[in-house]
């Protein structure tokens, strides 16, 4: 390919691109393709000679975009938000047509400085402190790929940090803090480096939240049986309920282990610090204060394209002591001097993308007015669906909403059930029910509660949810609080309108009236349905593994507690234990 023909193919690209955003909210949400149908499609093997761009063009088209799942379509309410606009594209679009790897200032100084100015700019936007700018010359913020790879960075450099102070210690004894309700992040880092992880209990009273005195437990615990705990990866919204962990508690605590290094995760819910209104909440000031490293993913909610995940440290020292190694043929006149920023010290990689350009690029197309806009527009579209569903006598509230998340579940009110549905035995009075009850009572109507059981309760939602999961035109994920089987909505495309919080409300309410009417109530659901609408893969929905497929659509499991992400509660899983998970 020439420069002219770049120049037509480009044009052509454009174009197609901008009739695929025309046409999304017609597309189905999720792909609707069986598995292995690419490999059927494609040959064996490479051509011996280059085929024509054109036909190369038109197979993408053809083949690769009726197997993408949309996630920017206004209909798509699973996982968290995956942010892309046309100033990203654009920004992509540059970044890669001058393509270098960024790794030292000297590589392309631009890459360097631009990362440093925009992680000052986006520190600034949430209201971080100014120990986190990189012009602090103290912190420093770096993007990285995933939030799980700020927190193995962020474990790597609190290790080090841990045996530089005390080499006495073995890395036997070293042990990872996170809670059930963290995201798989933390499980994943203590696998990859051997490092035990111990998952505190949180509970339903506490919004999954982490208390201060349950962390001190575990510290006066872990001590005494020698061992150390030398990190501890805090949420603020958590993936399955949008907990926050309460850090103006947990702080304190720390004080007291001034070795214990605080990372904090707010991958998703971070960048609703751009709202005053919504700092409290998220705990700015507690993050600023107790916060060794923060973690907040701009490609989530932050209108940027994937990858951009933006990791601040509160002295950079740290980090490039544990992760500097310089050969010869890496040295320069700058970095050896100290006045520029070598990059390929603050990650685990070597090289990197020029990941700062689309960001510079949506921070100033959007400015600060305009991140704000939109974090408060799909909260706004969150509340209009809360209020939808307080209205209904079917669904019910399983923890309070947070932000753009709402966990809801099926709850069909007495009335409507067969008359020979028995009642539930009672929950004890100092069980983990009575949180639940509390927020439940907050959404009902007046019609009474269906009297069935918690486990009858999780096998119908899970019917519920494999209808839901097998319409193309909406996605949405599951998870498990507690024990509790729930369906989770977090708003987040750019494009979501009240129109379709209305028509996802209608939709749940269509498939939950039709899941109550195929239900097998002669056996209280106890063994599930035989056959909904066509739906015979349903195996054992009040099992632990539950749906597992519905006419060939893969159901998404977002496991859950015990155990949340494959994390036990309240106890240290070696690494050998944790593989077998």
């Amino acid at each position: 390919m020439d420069i002219e023909q770049f120049r037509k193919a480009g044009y052509q690209a454009i174009d197609r691109i901008c009739e695929y955003y025309y046409s999304l909210q017609d597309k189905p949400v999720q792909s609707q393709v069986e598995p292995g149908y690419l490999r059927k499609a494609l040959p064996d093997a490479p051509p011996d000679v280059g085929e024509d761009f054109q036909e190369i063009a038109d197979d993408y088209q053809k083949l690769i975009i009726p197997g993408l799942t949309h996630w920017q379509h206004p209909s798509f309410f699973a996982y968290f938000p995956t942010g892309c606009t046309y100033e990203g594209i654009l920004g992509e679009l540059y970044a890669t047509s001058t393509a270098n790897p960024g790794f030292n200032w000297s590589a392309s100084p631009a890459c360097t400085e631009l990362e440093a100015v925009v992680m000052d700019w986006a520190a600034k936007l949430l209201g971080l402190d100014a120990a986190f700018y990189n012009a602090s010359e103290v912190g420093g913020g770096v993007i990285q790929t995933s939030a799980s790879d700020s927190a193995l960075t962020t474990v790597v450099v609190a290790r080090s940090r841990y045996q530089r102070a005390s080499p006495e210690v073995s890395t036997q004894q070293l042990v990872i803090y996170c809670t059930t309700q963290t995201h798989s992040l933390g499980k994943k880092a203590g696998l990859v480096l051997g490092i035990p992880v111990r998952a505190l209990e949180v509970t339903s009273e506490d919004r999954y939240g982490l208390r201060g005195e349950t962390l001190r437990r575990a510290l006066e615990e872990d001590t005494a049986r020698g061992l150390r705990p030398f990190i501890l990866i805090a949420t603020v919204g958590t993936t399955s309920s949008g907990g926050v962990d309460y850090l103006e508690e947990l702080g304190p605590v720390v004080a007291e282990y001034p070795s214990l290094w605080v990372h904090v995760d707010a991958a998703w819910a971070g960048v609703a610090l751009a709202c005053p209104e919504f700092r409290e909440t998220c705990q700015l000031e507690a993050i600023n204060k107790y916060g060794d490293s923060v973690c907040v993913n701009f490609h989530k909610w932050g209108l940027t394209n994937f990858d951009n995940s933006c990791l601040w440290v509160r002295d950079r020292t740290d980090l490039i002591n544990a992760l500097d190694i310089t050969p010869e043929f890496l040295r320069t006149k700058h970095g050896d001097a100290g006045t520029v920023i070598d990059y390929r010290n603050w990650h685990l990689g070597f090289g990197r993308r020029f990941r700062s350009l689309k960001f510079w690029f949506v921070l100033r197309s959007h400015g600060v007015q305009g991140f704000q806009d939109y974090i408060r527009r799909t909260i706004r579209m969150n509340d209009k669906f809360i209020a939808l569903l307080r209205s209904s006598l079917l669904f019910k509230l399983v923890t309070a909403p947070f932000l753009a998340l709402t966990v809801f579940r099926l709850v069909p009110p007495a009335s409507s059930l067969p008359l020979s549905v028995s009642s539930p035995p009672q929950p004890d009075a100092d069980s983990d029910a009575d949180a639940e009850t509390e927020i439940e009572t907050e959404t009902e109507t007046d019609s009474a509660t269906a009297p069935l059981s918690e486990p009858q309760l999780n096998a119908l939602n899970r019917a519920f949810y494999a209808r839901v999961c097998a319409r193309p035109d909406i996605m949405l994920t599951q998870t498990d609080l507690l024990g509790t089987f729930c369906i989770r909505l977090a708003v987040g495309a750019a494009r979501t309108s009240e129109k379709h919080m209305q028509a996802a409300f209608d939709l749940l309410t269509e498939e939950a009236q039709a899941t109550l009417k195929e239900w097998d109530w002669t056996g209280a659901g106890v063994n599930g349905v035989k056959e909904v609408n066509g739906i015979n893969d349903v195996k054992e929905v009040n099992g632990i593994n539950g749906v597992e497929a519905v006419n060939g659509v893969k159901v998404m499991i977002m496991n859950g507690v015990n155990g949340v992400n494959g994390v036990h509660a309240d106890e240290v899983d070696e690494p050998d234990e944790a593989r077998d998970l």
